[in-house]
């Protein structure tokens, strides 16, 4: 009985350590100055002066960051509001809107991203330099997501409680902000937060819609790597290992309050 105990453990063993010891040698290995994973190397720091102190890099990551914020915030209000509509809709009207939203979560992201530079590019002639098909598409590929986020939450929720703060003299618009949306706000904040990721980590849909000149860091990395800067692979060892230990900061400070809250 004790080895039948041990089995599941160990393999929870084997899939961590293969999740995570690989980005774990990446963070150890971006504070040494060897030129490639596997080799010997002492105790540096140039890779995080690089990734700080290059302009190229530092635009980088500036305008990843601003295009994640802007993108997470207007996915967050298209697929809340969406979700709250479909949640009010009649039965055939929420699956239409179930159905549509399920598209682009199980489409491939080359497809959804060579769609938008079609539409908007081809067909509407919008150009790449306004940054509009960049937008557009990263939110065709979080907006679902978002939906997929609050809608749980939103089937969870007394259905009743719109119509009664309408009952209490409240305004249509307050009763969505005030007791709906308030309802709502940890599945905002989560479906926030996925659409940030979402967006920074997209690579296919940025390639087909973003403006020559501007790389995000999926981009910016795929090329770093055909290239031959040595320096600035490595500087992205930095990079990758401050996302990773961000990450794990935010999760133990959502777990934490979580658990405060349910205290």
């Amino acid at each position: 009985m004790k080895k039948i105990s041990r089995i599941p453990a160990i393999w929870l063993a084997i899939v961590y350590c293969f999740l995570y010891l690989p980005i774990v040698l990446l963070a150890v290995y971006s504070f040494t100055d060897a030129t490639m994973i596997g080799k010997a190397g002492h105790f540096s720091l140039k890779n995080y002066r690089t990734l700080f102190l290059t302009p190229d890099l530092r635009s980088m990551i500036a305008g990843t960051l601003i295009l994640a914020l802007v993108v997470g915030v207007l996915s967050t209000i298209l697929g809340t509001f969406g979700a709250i509509g479909a949640f009010y809709s009649r039965r055939k009207g929420r699956r239409a809107i179930e159905l549509m939203n399920q598209v682009p979560v199980v489409n491939a992201d080359v497809v959804t991203g060579f769609s938008v530079c079609i539409l908007l590019v081809v067909v509407l002639g919008v150009s790449k330099d306004t940054y509009i098909p960049l937008v557009a598409g990263q939110m065709a590929l979080c907006t679902p997501f978002v939906y997929l986020q609050v809608m749980p939450a939103l089937t969870q929720m007394d259905p009743n409680m719109y119509e009664a703060a309408l009952d209490l003299y409240c305004r249509p618009g307050d009763a969505i902000i005030k007791v709906v949306l308030r309802k709502l706000s940890p599945s905002i904040v989560s479906g926030f937060f996925t659409a940030v990721t979402l967006s920074m980590d997209d690579y296919f849909v940025t390639t087909y819609t973003k403006p020559a000149v501007f790389d995000t860091i999926s981009t910016y990395t795929v090329n770093a790597t055909k290239g031959a800067r040595t320096q600035i692979k490595t500087a992205l060892w930095a990079l990758s290992a401050l996302i990773f230990f961000i990450a794990i900061a935010a999760v133990v400070i959502a777990n934490i309050r979580n658990k405060e809250e349910g205290e």
